[in-house]
């Protein structure tokens, strides 16, 4: 089954002196693009961390957060005195308030609190590590329930064009006829005599060069060959891209050679429902 790029995901994880929230967020990309937020003290671990979420997520332009929230005493916990007086007169010169509603708000900023170690402790990054697991396990489910959706959507237009392929199919001997009797009736309206075996050679040269048969076949068989791909295990959004560029080329041939306003109304329809199909794929992971 196919996923999205879109996507989102947030755990919590509770220890006796703080809370440990994750939160990621995921759209479409190209490749993996990450941004990562966090607290300063934890900044050594973000390269193992960024390693994680790029093994799982694979691609998309991510937003990862970590908060970390001090709920009960820290024995090494201390006030940042310097940075909280800067916020604060930050604060103060954007807008006036007493000096208590300032500090509530200074310490909420980052970097007003500080710990005398240097290391964060095992316990406190296994609980980040599982909150870490947690979020992507949510943003890989959204990212699976969206990629359903996306699935319908192109099974539905891939039939649609299963369906205007085959009114194709059923109307070229018509458009050959109408070429024929085309070709001919420009001939008697120039009254000219002119070798009946030398204009047949020439109208079947001229029926082959606007001949759409490997065409009919060849797109039936990328419109197959997209559905079996969609459905199997290793389908990804680069993949079905190149099938439907595929697709789009043969359409586009028809087109050209069609000569024919009712089978080019048709192609038109096809070339809606393809548009379609690529704005969708730019979401496929």
């Amino acid at each position: 089954m196919i996923q999205s790029m879109t996507g989102f995901g947030k755990h919590v994880v509770q220890l006796p002196t703080k809370k440990i929230t994750v939160e990621i967020k995921s759209l479409n990309s190209k490749s993996i693009d990450l941004n990562a937020r966090m607290p300063s003290a934890y900044r050594e671990k973000e390269l193992e961390l960024r390693k994680l979420i790029a093994n799982s997520l694979q691609r998309g332009k991510v937003d990862f957060n970590l908060y970390v929230e001090i709920t009960g005493d820290e024995a090494s916990g201390q006030v940042n005195e310097n940075v909280v007086r800067q916020y604060m007169k930050q604060l103060k010169s954007i807008a006036d308030g007493q000096d208590i509603q300032l500090l509530e708000m200074a310490l909420k900023l980052p970097d007003a609190m500080r710990t005398d170690r240097d290391d964060i402790d095992d316990e406190e990054y296994q609980a980040i590590l599982g909150a870490l697991e947690g979020a992507l396990a949510e943003i890989n489910t959204f990212r699976s329930e969206e990629g359903s959706v996306l699935e319908k959507d192109f099974l539905e237009r891939i039939a649609a064009l299963q369906g205007l392929l085959e009114k194709v199919v059923a109307m070229d001997p018509e458009r050959q006829a109408n070429v024929r009797e085309r070709l001919e009736k420009a001939v008697q309206d120039i009254k000219v005599e002119v070798d009946a075996n030398r204009f047949e050679q020439e109208l079947i040269y001229y029926l082959e060069k606007y001949d759409i048969t490997e065409e009919k076949v060849r797109l039936a068989n990328h419109l197959d060959y997209f559905e079996k791909t969609l459905m199997s295990s290793d389908s990804n959004g680069k993949k079905l891209g190149f099938i439907s560029q595929e697709i789009g080329r043969e359409i586009n041939t028809i087109g050209s050679k069609a000569n024919y306003a009712p089978m080019q109304q048709l192609v038109v329809q096809m070339k809606d429902e393809l548009e379609k199909i690529k704005e969708q794929m730019l979401n496929v992971l």
